[in-house]
């Protein structure tokens, strides 16, 4: 009997460990837009910089207020709060958002595609 269990659980540890090699373990919508929409630019490691900013904590944030990194003015200079609303309008059309960003990014136009990536970066707090 306890060879059965045994035999079991190596089984299913073999089939886990194969799963995560693969990449067959599903990301969650946010981290897959993340991946493919932002990570080219931003990191979620706190203190380092990219091309962009890091995105750690950035829920809650004030905007151009990464240390080290060189903000557009109109980005510093803003007084926006990177709330669920605010990055929300923002995705959509960053340019229009915040005229004289230099972020190029053309927004995330989709309103679910927004509402992932946004409570992903909620949930890395």
């Amino acid at each position: 009997m306890a060879e059965k269990i045994y035999f079991m659980i190596a089984l299913l540890s073999v089939a886990w460990l194969t799963m995560l090699s693969t990449g067959a373990v599903a990301e969650e919508p946010g981290e897959t837009l993340f991946k493919k929409n932002c990570a080219i630019c931003h990191t979620l490691e706190a203190g380092k910089n990219k091309i962009g900013p890091s995105l750690a904590g950035v829920v809650g944030r004030k905007a151009g207020s990464v240390p080290g990194f060189a903000y557009s003015a109109a980005n510093k200079n803003s007084g926006d709060i990177w709330d669920a609303q605010t990055l929300d309008t923002y995705l959509a059309d960053p340019r229009k958002f915040m005229p004289g960003t230099k972020m190029v990014f053309a927004g995330l136009k989709n309103l679910q595609d927004r509402k992932a990536l946004i409570e992903y970066l909620k949930g890395l707090h």
